[in-house]
């Protein structure tokens, strides 16, 4: 059987930024991917978010669409990647359609809806994503 601690084992240690307002799900998430091996960097609104992109490069951004300050769709239209390895992971409790949407148009290459997202399912989603 596939543990946590199996479904992911980076050769080098990968950076991901939590972008997620809820302190519970984004501590959470901390825990999850930490305990793969991923560098872990976190954000509790946009505009954090792109303070910290401005001063690292992450491998993968994973951004909730609702937020206070910022949310992930004003992040997106404000956010100049640097690196284009970067991915963004988008992600919502919410089934917001147009958002989604947008996201996409915006630089997005994935979506998934977090009740839905399993530890596991998140750690294979990471890690299909950094392999793509």
């Amino acid at each position: 059987m596939t543990t946590l601690k199996d479904m992911t084992k980076p050769n080098k240690a990968r950076s991901i930024l939590i972008v997620e307002d809820e302190t519970s799900l984004n501590e959470a998430y901390q825990i999850i991917l930490a305990n793969a091996g991923y560098d872990i960097l976190s954000a509790f609104d946009g505009k954090e978010a792109l303070k910290i992109v401005s001063e690292t490069k992450p491998d993968i951004i994973l951004l909730d669409l609702r937020m206070p300050i910022m949310d992930g769709i004003a992040f997106l239209k404000e956010y100049k990647p640097t690196d284009k390895r970067t991915k963004v992971i988008v992600f919502s409790n919410y089934d917001m359609q147009k958002e989604i949407e947008e996201a996409y148009e915006l630089g997005a290459h994935k979506y998934i809806l977090k009740a839905w997202a399993s530890p596991k399912e998140l750690l294979k989603l990471v890690k299909d994503t950094l392999e793509e």
